[in-house]
């Protein structure tokens, strides 16, 4: 480890909040640095804070993309800071952050690079792009199995299930969440994290929020997310009159004191790590998920939390309405998340899990 530690070890990921990837980048970089570990950031868009979360704790940070997603020039400056930093490895966080590793590896084929996969992998450019580089962090079985079909070697691939633990700080009281988000403080809310693009299926999100305000009153529903899909969830709620209940933004700052306050995670389609499922579970809030890689990880279905079919879409809604009209239902379901979250999911076995990978390659 002392010879390794000389060498940076260097994380690329987008602009995120601390939930589903964006807290996995977070506990390891902060448990990395804890164990004595030479950690930096590499952030390949603009947004989120956990850049700035941990440049605060003195880990440092570097700016290599300043638009809303990752481009070339990103890419550019990647391989600048790599020639500079000269890591002892890369790992990549992210199917654009994975495609941008992939491109330097053609500058800087000798530098060590890692790809962290966290949906089934789909189409030949991001089984090609994971095949470029030295090693694949898969964080499921499911997801390893779908590397495995793309044609990367088994032995390229290691399974790292993701870890958790609760938020320490409190940060925000619920008016202040209120006051900053525009929510109303008296309401119940839900919680949505998720990119908005076509895989995230959001027309059942929008389709149960419509359902869910005929038969209850006073709910608010916050969606976070940012992509392709945002002006389409826009016109969407507008038709639908859901501009007072779907409260959509591309980044929260308050994300893990929100946690705290919703009354359930809800997550529509196929998202990295479920989006904000796990982190839901740490704060004791159960979640209700249409079927998916990441929701039979994470989900124990009838006890914390509900995983539902495709179809009927009904389906979606139903489970949440169980959950808003049965209070003990969501209570024992939100004391079975936690305690799953802590026995399955703990954040010191995914970042032991981590060392041991870098450890391998020094």
């Amino acid at each position: 480890m002392e010879r390794a530690a000389r060498k940076p070890v260097l994380l690329v990921a987008r602009g995120l909040d601390p939930v589903g990837t964006g807290r996995q980048v977070e506990l390891l970089a902060r448990g990395l640095a804890d164990a004595g570990w030479n950690v930096h950031l590499a952030v390949t868009s603009a947004g989120g804070s956990v850049g700035s979360q941990l440049a605060a704790r003195g880990i440092p940070v570097h700016r290599v993309g300043f638009r809303p997603a990752a481009d070339m020039a990103a890419g550019v400056r990647l391989v600048r800071l790599l020639r500079a930093l000269s890591p002892a490895v890369l790992i990549a966080f992210g199917h654009r952050q994975v495609e941008l590793a992939a491109a330097a590896r053609i500058a800087l084929p000798g530098q060590r690079m890692c790809g962290h996969a966290a949906v089934p992998v789909r189409g030949l450019r991001a089984g090609w792009s994971l095949g470029r580089l030295d090693q694949v962090i898969a964080t499921s079985p499911g997801v390893a199995a779908s590397c495995r079909r793309a044609g990367i070697a088994a032995d390229r691939i290691v399974t790292i299930a993701p870890g958790s633990t609760g938020h320490a700080d409190r940060r925000f009281s619920r008016g202040e969440i209120a006051t900053r988000l525009g929510l109303d403080a008296a309401a119940e809310w839900t919680l949505c994290v998720t990119p908005l693009v076509a895989r995230s299926r959001l027309e059942r999100l929008l389709w149960g929020i419509d359902q869910l305000g005929v038969v209850r009153k006073g709910l608010q529903h916050v969606l976070v997310g940012s992509g392709p899909q945002a002006a389409r969830v826009g016109r969407r709620s507008r038709v639908q009159e859901l501009a007072e209940r779907l409260f959509v933004m591309p980044t929260c700052d308050v994300l893990p004191d929100l946690l705290r306050e919703v009354r359930y995670v809800w997550q529509p389609g196929s998202v990295a790590l479920g989006g904000a499922i796990l982190d839901g579970m740490a704060a004791g809030v159960p979640a209700v998920a249409v079927d998916g890689d990441a929701a039979r990880q994470l989900i124990d279905p009838g006890r914390s939390g509900w995983i539902v079919p495709p179809l009927p879409e009904s389906e979606f809604p139903r489970r949440a309405f169980n959950l808003l009209e049965d209070a003990d239902m969501a209570a024992r379901f939100g004391a079975a998340a936690r305690e799953r979250a802590e026995t399955e999911f703990p954040a010191a076995r995914m970042i032991a899990a981590f060392v041991a990978v870098l450890e391998q390659g020094s």
